[in-house]
């Protein structure tokens, strides 16, 4: 990867590192998964927008509003209150772990979706690694308590959407200012949440510490990490994008265990191995396709 490449890697992983932190003392708090979503996308799609309008950079987005519309549901909307929803039963550290199985849904969905980024040989065998770190996880640590067990469930199928999301953005939304693409995505997925926000509105003034967390998530975890994100796309493709995962795990962990008093279980530290080896393999040599690079930020 090139040197702005590496720098974006670097930012993204940190900033993806520690939202699983701010999204459980949220969540513990008592707020509801679909307003802490909502309320995250509002302040980050009014962040994102106005830099976009400034830059006059709205131009490109005609024409492209079913694949905004597709790229906020599948990457933003549904896999955002499921993350929260899925912390209210697991650990932040083992959802980390969790989402880090990210590159390995990106494999299995290249396998009808991207043929630049299809898997063989090596990278097949870090597949099943990988799938077999998600097993081992579920199978020691989770199996035993149907509340955690429905609680990866859900953390795993927004696993599968940040899989996804990266692939309608590298085909149809590549060449779109990312401060438009992304504060319009952020902006729909709002939309779509102020519903179940409005039906799971807090009934008295959230804590300092929500209310804090909500900030850190909306400013940083998502408008600042979603743009960095846009660009490492841009420049390395979805699976070596999806890399993150192996650096945010890392964060996450740190935080839950000296923060948040949380510990790995057995399965929980045989599934992290597993995960992040079998997506090492699994990306392994993935196409390097030189994608337009949208404008720089």
């Amino acid at each position: 990867m090139s040197a702005r490449a590496w720098a974006l890697f670097a930012a993204v992983s940190v900033l993806w590192g520690i939202p699983y932190f701010f999204i459980k003392v949220a969540v513990d708090d008592g707020i509801s998964p679909f307003f802490l979503s909502w309320a995250r996308l509002v302040l980050a799609a009014a962040v994102l927008l106005a830099l976009a309008w400034r830059a006059g950079t709205f131009g490109p987005l005609r024409g492209r509003g079913r694949w905004i519309a597709l790229f906020a549901l599948i990457e933003i909307a549904l896999p955002f209150p499921l993350i929260a929803a899925g912390e209210q039963h697991v650990a932040s550290s083992l959802t980390a772990i969790l989402i880090a199985a990210v590159p390995l849904f990106v494999a299995i969905l290249a396998v009808r979706f991207d043929p630049d980024e299809r898997v063989t040989g090596w990278r097949l065998v870090g597949l099943f690694v990988g799938l077999a770190g998600v097993v081992a996880l579920v199978g020691i640590d989770v199996a035993g308590s149907g509340d955690e067990l429905l609680g990866a469930l859900a953390i795993l199928l927004a696993a599968l959407g940040y899989a996804a999301g990266p692939m309608i953005l590298k085909r149809q939304l590549a060449a779109v200012d990312t401060r438009a693409t992304m504060g319009a995505s952020l902006a729909t997925a709002a939309l779509l949440l102020t519903v179940p926000a409005l039906l799971a509105w807090p009934d008295e003034t959230p804590s300092g510490d929500s209310l804090a967390s909500i900030a850190v998530l909306g400013l940083f975890c998502t408008a600042a990490a979603f743009v960095c994100w846009g660009l490492l796309v841009a420049e390395a493709g979805p699976a070596r994008s999806s890399l993150i995962t192996y650096v945010a795990p890392v964060v996450a962990i740190a935080l839950g265990v000296a923060i948040l008093d949380e510990s790995l279980g057995i399965g929980a530290a045989l599934g992290l191995v597993l995960i992040l080896t079998g997506s090492w393999l699994a990306t392994r040599g993935g196409a390097d396709e030189q994608l337009e690079e949208p404008a720089r930020v």
